[in-house]
């Protein structure tokens, strides 16, 4: 790495670190919201009719999927967003051609393999933002719930495979590990895959998407 652009990558390092300080005092109150349990799968067998219970399924993990760690990820444009209240990303990034930033200012300059605490800058080897046809801010639950479903834009996963992605994988997984200054999404990465697996040997079904 040549001086110059070792002084640039400090320089937006010491950015990362600031932003993120001040930032954090804008949270308070706002990042304690949120019920923090899930109810388990066998709460829900008194639903006798199979449809309304996976329907019931689907409503219970959507407090993880609509909760602000998941949908800051998956904007409806390409900037990320922050804080329980959805703000835009401060400093200013986009998600750039594969959803890790553009050049030049690209996710790891700032998230690192690890969350950093002191700097309240959360972190992944892998973090980047869903892609476009991902994207779940705006939308009603029902609405997410087709688009889960929807091979043309869920990078052709099969109900199988949107159960691993849910209950495995460890990008997921940060929402509930999300680093000081954050509230985590309820319950567990085990209990909401639970549910997920439920929903689908009940059928998949969804809520009704609105209009």
């Amino acid at each position: 790495m040549t001086p110059g652009a070792h002084r640039w990558r400090i320089a937006l390092s010491v950015l990362c670190v600031a932003t993120a300080s001040a930032i954090a005092t804008d949270r308070g109150a706002a990042e304690q919201s949120s019920s923090s349990s899930l109810r388990p799968v066998p709460a829900f067998a008194s639903i006798t009719n199979e449809r309304q219970r996976s329907v019931a399924l689907f409503e219970e993990a959507g407090k993880v999927i609509l909760h602000p760690r998941c949908v800051n990820c998956h904007p409806a444009g390409d900037v990320p967003l922050q804080t329980n209240a959805g703000r835009p990303h401060e400093p200013l990034v986009v998600r750039g051609a594969d959803g890790h930033g553009a050049p030049g200012m690209q996710c790891d300059t700032c998230h690192h393999d690890a969350n950093f605490d002191p700097a309240r800058v959360p972190g992944h080897p892998q973090w980047h933002l869903a892609p476009q046809s991902m994207a779940w801010q705006g939308k009603s639950l029902g609405d997410i719930c087709e688009q889960i479903k929807d091979r043309d834009r869920n990078g052709n996963l099969d109900l199988d495979g949107i159960a691993h992605h849910m209950s495995e994988d460890s990008l997921v997984g940060t929402g509930w590990h999300p680093g000081a200054g954050r509230s985590p999404v309820p319950g567990t990465q085990a209990q909401f895959g639970a549910l997920i697996r439920a929903w689908i040997d009940t059928g998949a079904v969804c809520p009704e998407p609105t209009d």
